[in-house]
């Protein structure tokens, strides 16, 4: 299954310019958060795969018009084609947002799945806006990491945790697209990427 993932900025090659190639053979969508709502309606228009979403931080919006077509897989589990995808959208909490939590609001998050993921057994595909803690996170509150995302990972051990949040363009920092955390690929899936699982 070829998967395009999307983070935090509207790629002007599918938006601005159309470039269909980019959507050519692509089976599922997922975006990581903080992209308008207009573009994944777009997007819609132009792929017949599925496009999945969880909250970024910035995704206010959504709360009142959220992505036409698309499916919102906040707090569960999802199956799609036999891959199990489960969705923790927001970042770390650093001001006034529906879509920021402290590292205990996020585990309790998780938590509450318990039957989901027990009834799924586990998961293929973690999706979250945020980084985990110590994987392609920064040091500064806004963009640090969720701890319980690491333990899903040493827990589940899922094939993929796909991420947006952190930007390649932030000043001292050594972006890497890829990364590995036990058995797990740790994408940033900052503006597009492509997967395959």
């Amino acid at each position: 299954m070829k998967i395009l993932l999307l983070a935090d900025v509207a790629d002007k090659a599918l938006w601005d310019f159309l470039n269909r190639d980019l959507l050519e053979g692509i089976d599922l969508v997922l975006s990581c958060g903080d992209l308008p709502a207009p573009y994944l309606e777009f997007l819609t228009c132009f792929t017949h795969a599925p496009i999945l979403y969880i909250h970024g931080n910035h995704d206010t919006a959504y709360d009142h018009k959220p992505p036409e077509g698309c499916v919102c897989v906040e707090d569960t589990v999802y199956e799609y084609e036999g891959v199990r995808i489960l969705g923790l959208g927001g970042s770390m909490r650093y001001g006034p947002s529906n879509h920021m939590y402290s590292e205990k609001e996020m585990a309790r998050r998780v938590r509450k799945l318990w039957w989901k993921l027990r009834r799924s057994k586990g998961f293929d595909i973690l999706l979250t806006h945020a980084p985990a803690h110590g994987v392609g996170d920064q040091e500064d509150i806004p963009h640090r990491g969720f701890e319980t995302f690491n333990r899903l990972m040493e827990r589940y051990k899922p094939k993929y945790m796909v991420h947006g949040h952190v930007h390649p363009q932030y000043a001292a920092m050594d972006f890497k697209r890829e990364q590995q955390y036990g058995e797990t690929t740790v994408v940033n899936a900052y503006k597009r990427y492509v997967i395959e699982i």
